[in-house]
């Protein structure tokens, strides 16, 4: 019987340990037999080469080596494996692989991300190798023509060969190659009944009635199969063709919604066989659907009925060496993107597939999941029928490991394929072809048919990357330099991507990986992005930012001032940042969703990612953490229509809140306030002209100029009226953020409560930018600003090796003040 067999009652052996790897010139060895193993390292599988070499002290990640110009061979012996039937199972091979079991050959992979099945019949005394054969010769082989050629990749071979991208875009990712048995291999032994084509779906109606189907082949003795989901069960009959199929409806089911807006309720799904339960994994049931708004330009994501802004990051990797694939390596960077108050993130189409760990990981956590097919930017063979074959099997393996995942909300074509072709100057039925249109939305609606389709990421509008319609990929603000009010002017719709800044990490991040002078230093450069080809790159993206929100001269600021340098670029990316979200985010505005590029560094540097690659936030990611608020307060410079101040209540709940506004002459003194009592419904926004709240007429964006201004900054606080509880605040400065520098002296207290560590913060003046420095602590804001007449409690988190009840040592320093104050 053919088809996907499932793990139901079999036993299943994890072939991780004993692996040895041997390196080989190209096309050296015919098979195993002619390959001399008296070098060979240990070698982790899953993993890759270059994680094996690195283990051995053989690779440097920071210089990395070609790893596609050998064959690599893995070696496993078995001879403890009792003989009889089996199937050896391969869930990744990296990429063109032969697999060999004594000798004999038992599969040729052509393809990173297909899984494979292969029977085979143990003796007791048996080996397995696989060998995965340089991937440079296949690259470098002509195909069919290309209409276009795009830039970002060093080989143009990638588009006949489905294998990820990562190591084939300098400047965009260190060029260290996969090669290797990424996803896990395993022995199985099937029980006495087989269960193979294992289809799974949920629904949510809108009724609020949750739907669960199956469907599956069976070969053995069985006589009974039902399927149980929260207390409920249901019978699956056998059809006439041979194949079950079952129905359970369950009407009390909690919707399963993203963290920002509700909770991720998720339940067990089980199949009965025989009287016997065999867990299926669990799931949540939601609606998901696209609202194109009435002329079709727009794009909203709805969740359950309600229109969500979508926030959060494009994913990279968690390891870019070993590509790891477990819930220990996805944990740490999801967690950090739900404490930032992210609700989605994106797997863009220059990266590999995630493992169904890293979506059940999302589905605990509320995090919605925008999952690009590997396709980004080059003119595929879509003709071509073994090519073609292999897309089916790799979106058939994809969209079948993780068919109960509420999380996956987004299917889409891939990256940057039509802007490529249109950047080019090539009309649309050039670049909008059947790849994208037809086949691939056909495996989405026969997979998941629940999950919305979008055919490429940017799409819509007169051109694909105009982003006023559709799905954008927005750098005016960031690559393409435009001032801040770009943000409302081009009047995006839906980033998928956006806001691309060479962030700087934090100081203890440099200290340990790259303790050398910033900028000029040959290895801080090839830490910093580029776009192949380009006369720049995104750290002079970041001092043109530094320059307009500032003033100064980055070249002559970090050559007298280099550290003073180095913290305002810390707080100039973070501040474009909250910027940008606050028009974005405010009541009228056109973007329903934007996605920051990227969520983590590869290396440790001024990467892309708002975390750096070993793990540490960084000030950018506080800013994120601010502008992602579920309740929000921001403000917006309408001009000579004054300033306005929006509140946002995200939640499910109503909120009686106290709004202050209040405008500060040298960061000191209040010359004007006012406060208003709101009850902010659940899901609403709402707009005020800050000169409502005054009760008259007060100049609050110096608009109109008469006379010197009176104040240099404006304040908003929304506090929580029972508790008092500060839940945001927001500063406008009207002259600059410069004006508003202050020498101010900061009142630092230590607190501990309840076994854990706090600061509690006050300013005689306004402080911008206010870092926390602790040695084996993370704050739980830092980078803000701090403005008088309040305390600001700052809870210290312990990174993971700090010993447990270390008294917290530090310092704390403001970009805008001369000096640090210890405690």
């Amino acid at each position: 019987m053919t088809g996907r067999l499932s793990l139901i009652g079999a036993e299943v052996k994890s072939l991780t340990d004993g692996w040895r790897l041997a390196l080989t010139a190209a096309g050296a060895c015919l098979g195993p037999f002619d390959v001399s193993t008296g070098d060979a390292i240990a070698a982790p599988v899953p993993g890759t080469v270059a994680a094996a070499l690195e283990r051995a002290g053989r690779f440097d990640r920071g210089s990395p080596v070609p790893l596609d110009t050998q064959d690599a061979w893995y070696f496993l012996d078995l001879a403890d494996e009792l003989p009889g039937p089996a199937t050896l199972r391969f869930e990744g091979l990296a990429t063109t692989a032969e697999v060999y079991l004594n000798d004999q050959l038992i599969l040729s992979s052509q393809s990173m991300f297909e899984a494979y099945d292969v029977a085979i019949d143990l003796s007791g005394r048996d080996t397995l190798a696989i060998c995965f054969r340089a991937l440079a010769p296949h690259l470098a082989k002509a195909g069919p023509r290309a209409r276009w050629r795009p830039q970002m990749m060093n080989s143009q071979g990638l588009r006949l060969v489905r294998t990820t991208a990562l190591g084939y875009m300098p400047g965009w990712c260190p060029e260290i190659h996969a090669v290797g048995p990424w996803r896990p291999v395993s022995l199985i032994r099937p029980g006495a009944v087989r269960i193979r084509d294992l289809s799974l779906s949920t629904e949510l109606t809108a009724e609020g009635e949750g739907i669960l189907r199956l469907s599956f082949t069976q070969e053995g003795e069985a006589v009974r199969f039902r399927l149980a989901c929260s207390g409920s069960e249901s019978e699956a009959e056998r059809g006439g063709d041979g194949c079950y199929s079952g129905t359970l409806r369950l009407s009390d089911v909690e919707p399963w919604w993203p963290h920002t807006h509700g909770v991720p309720h998720l339940y067990e799904v089980s199949l009965l066989v025989d009287g016997v339960s065999h867990s299926l994994g669990r799931t949540g049931f939601r609606r998901i659907d696209i609202d194109r708004g009435t002329h079709g330009n727009d794009f909203a994501v709805l969740v359950n009925g309600e229109k969500v802004f979508c926030r959060g990051a494009v994913w990279t990797n968690a390891d870019i060496v070993g590509l790891p694939g477990r819930r220990a390596d996805y944990e740490p960077w999801l967690k950090l993107a739900v404490e930032a108050g992210m609700n989605m993130i994106r797997i863009g189409g220059t990266m590999t597939y995630e493992t169904p760990e890293f979506f059940a990981l999302c589905d605990e956590l509320g995090l919605m999941v925008w999952q690009d097919f590997m396709f980004a930017n080059f003119d595929y063979p879509a003709k071509d029928e073994a090519f073609l074959a292999h897309v089916r099997a790799e979106i058939d393996n994809l969209l079948s490991a993780i068919q109960l995942s509420p999380s996956l909300s987004i299917l889409c074509g891939g990256s940057e394929i039509y802007q490529q072709a249109a950047m080019m100057g090539l009309p649309e039925r050039i670049w909008s072809g059947p790849l994208t249109e037809e086949i691939l939305p056909e495996l989405v609606a026969r997979r998941r048919p629940g999950v919305p389709y979008v055919a490429n990421s940017p799409i819509g509008g007169a051109m694909p990357f105009a982003p006023n319609a559709g799905v954008t990929h927005y750098y005016g603000v960031g690559a393409y330099c435009q001032p801040l009010d770009d943000a409302r002017r081009a009047e995006v719709r839906f980033a998928a991507e956006c806001l691309a800044f060479s962030h700087v990490p934090q100081q203890s991040t440099l200290e340990r990986h790259l303790p050398m002078p910033s900028v000029h230093d040959p290895r801080w450069k090839a830490r910093v992005p580029r776009d192949r080809g380009a006369s720049w790159d995104f750290e002079d993206i970041r001092d043109h930012y530094l320059r307009e929100l500032y003033g100064f001269d980055p070249p002559r600021l970090r050559r007298e001032q280099p550290q003073r340098y180095l913290n305002l670029s810390r707080a100039a990316t973070g501040e474009v940042i909250e910027e940008v979200f606050a028009e974005w985010r405010r009541s009228g505005s056109t973007c329903n969703g934007a996605l920051v590029w990227t969520l983590q560094d590869l290396l440790p540097g001024a990467g892309w990612g708002v975390i750096d690659a070993t793990g540490n936030p960084k000030p950018v990611w506080f800013a994120l953490k601010r502008a992602f608020r579920s309740v929000q307060v921001v403000f917006t410079d309408e001009g000579t229509n004054g300033l306005d101040v929006h509140v946002v209540n995200e939640t499910a709940r109503a909120l009686d809140v106290d709004l202050e506004v209040v405008c500060l002459r040298a960061g000191q003194q209040a010359v004007v306030s006012g406060r208003r009592e709101l009850l902010l419904e659940p899901g609403t926004s709402e707009r005020l002209p800050v000169t409502q709240l005054f009760g008259a007429f007060f100049d609050t964006n110096y608009a109109f100029r008469f006379g010197p201004p009176s104040h240099d900054v404006v304040v908003a606080r929304l506090c929580h009226r029972e508790t008092g509880a500060s839940l945001a605040e927001a500063f406008h400065f009207p002259l600059g953020r410069t004006a508003a520098f202050h020498d101010a002296t900061l009142e630092v207290q230590l607190v501990s409560d309840n076994n854990a560590w706090a600061i509690e913060l006050s300013t005689d003046r306004l402080a911008q930018s206010v870092h926390i420095d602790v040695e084996g602590y993370r704050p739980s804001d830092d980078w803000f600003h701090l403005a008088p007449a309040t305390t600001r409690r700052i809870l210290l988190h312990p990174r993971a090796d700090t010993p447990s009840g270390r008294r917290p040592e530090g310092e704390i320093v403001a970009a805008s003040a001369n000096h640090a104050f210890r405690f």
